[in-house]
């Protein structure tokens, strides 16, 4: 009952007129930064994250979340028709996409990828909404201790489930954590590795990082793929589904969604490891193994529905615990704090109708996305043709706007050109932007956990291991490490790193 009455507000204010606005917005720019190759929902985020400034919180929010869960949408429809996976959560989707489209069943792809989403949305949200109160109410049992653990697990997490080298994966937490320090010391109040730059004292925004390490870089990374096209053959085809195909698709939809809503929880998981382990687990599942790879349905439904649900259940832990889970939850965190708002446990305590808005704004999301996926797929497919070259300079302009207005700071902006050029050569040598910045935000948190924790223990280190939940922290996160170093684990890495240059070698324009 309790459960209804907290929904009943939070539709009530995620039903209002800017609110619905917001959220049509969301959708409408995840699913064309989904359906457009090379953008993303990090950059595009990062992008908006600075105009978002003058919204009232509730409808910055709800138009980030929009856009997050609608690029889940949106980076199938070039999965299937182009073989070009439009967001990274989307690629296993090209292995059994494409093929279908191939064979003239694209329309029924697209229809199960948009219908799976659906229900796997709805089901994370009910899930996200269910345990949310639950979890915050023993969040709020956390101490300092018991949080500077969270922290350490979330960060190993961040290692761990890095899609690459864990040693670069390390050094990218580590240099965000360093990135992090810059700034006045709020303790001693001694100025950090400012260099003398007086903008620097109260130390670097997560927009100016966010929108040069995601936004510039990946403008720099697209000018190099310019030449680089790829030419729509498939047809769309008729939208519904067979028999076969429907009996085939709705247990994979069911096993996605219920691995998509657990593994969004994870640390560093992300809409990525999801989507690649719900397409294992069909296959795993399947009395024909060699179907996938040519045009299984099933190889569509199951990642889809995966990446949808852990794209909602994503906000769990950030919600109730402050700990972003992926690079865009820790955006979200930096969208609150522009708005004043601390994220943690009591946030929906303090401010029930932006906690519940949030989460009703959700079902109303995935609601408008199906209308906007199915009956406008040729206006997607449409889109495919428009030329980067006529997108840059307004993405370049859109994040210098919202930038300079954040600070009226011209060191803002030669600072997010910096970063830009960091990112880019991060992504030269194959080093994930995303541990950074999760170690970037993680970073000053830890620090004055840490910090309180001695100051309480008088300086002795015991306590971490003193307290219960904090030893069980600790040992979780070493368990993760040494899970990733044993000899299985290191070959399951060898192999996806393998996979994925062999993809790249396929098709360059990945």
């Amino acid at each position: 009952m309790e459960l209804i009455e907290h929904l009943a507000l939070g539709f009530s204010a995620a039903a209002s007129a800017q609110n619905l606005l917001s959220c049509f917005i969301g959708s409408v720019l995840g699913t064309l930064i989904g359906v457009l190759p090379g953008i993303g929902p990090v950059a595009t985020i990062a992008m908006l994250l600075p105009l978002t400034y003058g919204m009232p919180p509730l409808s910055a929010l709800i138009m980030l979340a929009g856009i997050y869960y609608g690029a889940q949408y949106g980076g199938s429809t070039t999965s299937i028709m182009l073989n070009l996976p439009g967001e990274a959560s989307s690629a296993i989707t090209c292995l059994d996409g494409h093929p279908l489209a191939r064979r003239g069943r694209a329309g029924a792809a697209l229809t199960v990828a948009a219908l799976g989403s659906f229900f796997a949305g709805c089901v994370g949200t009910l899930f996200l909404a269910a345990f949310a109160a639950p979890l915050t109410t023993f969040a709020l049992d956390f101490g300092p201790a018991e949080y500077c653990s969270l922290m350490i697990f979330g960060l190993a997490g961040a290692i761990v489930l890095a899609s690459k080298s864990l040693l670069k994966a390390c050094a990218m937490v580590v240099l965000g954590l360093l990135l992090g320090l810059v700034g006045t010391d709020v303790n001693s109040g001694a100025v950090r590795f400012t260099f003398g730059i007086r903008e620097l004292n109260d130390g670097i925004g997560t927009a100016v990082l966010a929108v040069g390490v995601f936004g510039f870089a990946e403008i720099l990374l697209g000018l190099e793929r310019l030449h680089e096209h790829s030419t729509l053959t498939a047809r769309c085809g008729r939208l519904g589904l067979s028999r076969d195909e429907l009996r085939q698709a709705t247990p994979a939809v069911l096993r996605g969604t219920g691995l998509g809503t657990l593994l969004g929880l994870l640390p560093g998981a992300g809409a990525l490891m999801p989507a690649f382990a719900a397409y294992a687990l069909e296959k795993w599942c399947a009395r024909d193994p060699g179907r996938f790879g040519r045009g299984a349905i099933e190889g569509v439904a199951a990642p889809e529905s995966a990446n949808n649900a852990a794209a909602q259940t994503a906000f769990i832990p950030l919600l109730t615990l402050g700990i972003p889970s992926n690079a865009i939850m820790a955006l979200m965190i930096g969208a609150m704090t522009l708005h004043d708002i601390q994220p943690g446990p009591q946030v929906i305590s303090h401010d029930p109708t932006l906690f519940w808005g949030l989460v009703a704004s959700m079902w109303i999301g995935n609601a408008m996305l199906v209308l906007l996926n199915l009956p406008l797929v040729g206006l997607w497919i449409r889109l495919l043709t428009t030329p980067y070259r006529w997108l840059f300079p307004a993405i370049l302009l859109f994040c210098c706007i919202g930038i300079y207005t954040l600070s009226h700071s011209t060191v803002d902006l030669l600072l997010t050109a910096f970063f830009g050029l960091l990112g880019y050569l991060l992504q030269k040598f194959d080093c994930e932007p995303a541990p950074l910045l999760l170690g970037f935000i993680l970073g000053p948190l830890f620090e004055e956990h840490l910090r309180r924790t001695l100051l309480l223990s008088r300086g002795d280190p015991s306590v971490f291991l003193s307290r219960p939940l904090s030893l069980v922290l600790l040992l979780a996160a070493a368990a993760l490490l040494c899970t990733a170093l044993t000899p299985s684990a290191r070959r399951i890495r060898a192999q996806a790193l393998t996979a994925e240059q062999d993809d790249a070698i396929a098709d360059p324009a990945r």
